[in-house]
């Protein structure tokens, strides 16, 4: 028995498998939202904005920019050129968040009561395939494109709900941040379905694959936290919970930040620093990079900060609640006044997502503390929170920035600011980690 809990947390185990499966799901599917948000900087004639939504044009354009090389003049007689305004393109990159939130509640819900293995591989399978239709459609117009956004976010929305209702089931507590954090920060698509169809279970109780030591570990370490197959939602008792409250305020505030930088940083890059297409797709994969690199530090910082016994679960979600809340809003408020610094503008840009991941060990995973058994569900539930947040800052970024450039910008990042620190006092103020009353198996009663 003492060797047991060395042998199985290597990473040399399934479980980190599953964890590294579900991290190149989940890389696929960011990269399925955020390749639009890059090829659009080619796909929109930025000195011909206002003019009908749906027309595109051929051939050489204009180019204001005396910077811009020669491979991007020459691409530009060969691209389509859709005349969508600002307002639209907000449109077409929220679109994806109102698909997401019309499954995340549903696909949480059966995900837990049916199982996430296949409602996960369906939704990637989705998305994927209809990211392959996406230059298509644009030719028919930009109402069929907000249509498959949309149909593509019900798909993601299934496919990331789900992931913690195996989690809790698959992960030890001591390394859930570690675990989740190694799956979130991450024709690819596919590949990842036959993987999932493949080598993933539900649970690890039924995986043909799994060895004695791991399985007893995970078993064992999971037998004090109450489960049933089968229950009843307390969904009076959830809406009181001011803990539950504070991680749907926490997720509000982190996605409306988050959202803008996933959306439109290539756009910030393009207008702002004046960077060609080629330039702005590499320095728009860098705060991605960042964000990976964070989401997994801030994993292994945390568990191993409890495995230690050196802070408290709660002191742990605080902490990093307060580093991915407090650090991106510092930074959003410096980039207005540094943009005639490109370095420093390239790293603000690359801060921002990079520690607002540190949320990942914070409040994102809260939900596995408070309310096990209903992990799945009420993950949903936060992240429809969190995708109303990127609804309205996508749409409010778009509005801003076609009034004024710059003035525009500097508002949309003095906003997200105030919007993640409200966010951050409430978690603050009302977070817990103690498994609440309403979520404990003799508790469990019919409305």
């Amino acid at each position: 028995m003492d060797e047991k809990p060395t042998t199985s947390k290597g990473f040399c185990s399934l479980r980190y498998g599953l964890a590294l499966i579900m991290h190149f799901s989940n890389f696929t599917m960011i990269t399925q939202r955020v390749s639009l948000s890059i090829a659009i900087i080619a796909m929109v004639n930025s000195t011909q904005q206002h003019g009908p939504a749906n027309a595109s044009t051929e051939g050489p354009l204009p180019d204001p920019l005396s910077n811009r090389s020669r491979a991007l003049r020459d691409f530009n007689t060969r691209a389509a050129v859709y005349q969508w305004s600002p307002e639209t393109q907000g449109i077409i990159f929220s679109s994806i968040s109102y698909g997401i939130i019309l499954t995340l509640i549903p696909s949480g819900y059966l995900a837990g009561v049916m199982g996430a293995k296949q409602i996960l591989g369906a939704g990637l399978l989705t998305s994927s395939l209809l990211t392959l239709f996406t230059p298509l459609a644009a030719d028919f117009g930009v109402i069929l494109v907000i249509v498959i956004r949309t149909v593509q976010g019900m798909a993601q929305g299934m496919a990331w709900t789900g992931q913690f209702t195996i989690w809790a089931k698959w992960a030890p507590p001591l390394e859930r941040s570690k675990l989740t954090s190694i799956a979130g920060s991450g024709s690819i698509g596919c590949v990842c379905c036959v993987l999932w169809f493949t080598v993933i279970y539900d649970d690890p109780m039924h995986h043909p694959c799994i060895s004695t030591r791991e399985k007893n570990h995970i078993v064992s370490s999971l037998a004090q936290q109450p489960s049933s197959p089968r229950r009843s939602v307390p969904i009076k008792a959830m809406v009181r919970c001011l803990p539950l409250w504070a991680i749907f305020m926490g997720f509000f505030s982190h996605f409306w930040l988050c959202t803008i930088i996933i959306t439109y940083l290539p756009t910030y890059i393009s207008t702002v620093l004046h960077v060609n297409i080629r330039d702005s797709g590499v320095l728009s994969s860098l705060p991605f990079v960042a964000a990976s690199s964070c989401t997994i530090l801030g994993g292994q910082v945390a568990d191993f900060l409890l495995s230690r016994n050196l802070l408290s679960l709660l002191a742990v979600r605080k902490v990093f609640s307060f580093l991915g809340l407090f650090l991106p809003s510092l930074c959003a408020v410096a980039l207005p006044f540094v943009t005639s610094s490109y370095i420093t503008t390239i790293i603000l840009l690359i801060l921002i997502p990079g520690t607002s991941n540190f949320c990942d060990s914070g409040f994102i995973i809260n939900t596995l503390d408070i309310a096990p058994r209903y992990a799945s569900f009420l993950m949903g539930i936060s992240r429809g929170f969190g995708l109303t947040a990127g609804i309205i800052s996508s749409t409010t970024t778009g509005f801003l920035i076609s009034q004024d450039s710059e003035s525009g910008w500097r508002n949309v990042f003095f906003l997200s600011a105030v919007v993640n620190m409200f966010g951050l006092v409430f978690y603050l103020t009302f977070g817990q980690a103690e498994i609440q009353d309403w979520a404990k198996e003799r508790t469990l009663t019919r409305l």
